[in-house]
């Protein structure tokens, strides 16, 4: 990806969604990619990201995750 693959618009996140849109964007190189492209997320590194950000609720914040994750596919495999 290249700054041209991103979208200028600033984006505001909600407080209850901090901590995972932390996270989320710290994933931003953990993305796999097969034959098909993009995939999804490789999770692996997950629990250290989630104590490294200081996340509680890490069931929460995985459901958050997987809805952003999921965005940023759909807008991924639309170009």
């Amino acid at each position: 990806m290249s700054a041209a693959d991103y979208d200028p618009e600033i984006v505001e996140a909600w407080p209850d969604i901090w901590p995972a849109f932390q996270v989320f964007q710290a994933m931003g190189t953990q993305w796999r990619i097969g034959m098909q492209g993009v995939s999804g997320l490789d999770y692996n590194c997950l629990p250290w990201l989630m104590t490294l950000h200081g996340v509680d609720d890490e069931a929460s914040a995985f459901s958050d995750i997987r809805v952003m994750e999921s965005a940023a596919l759909r807008i991924i495999h639309s170009k």
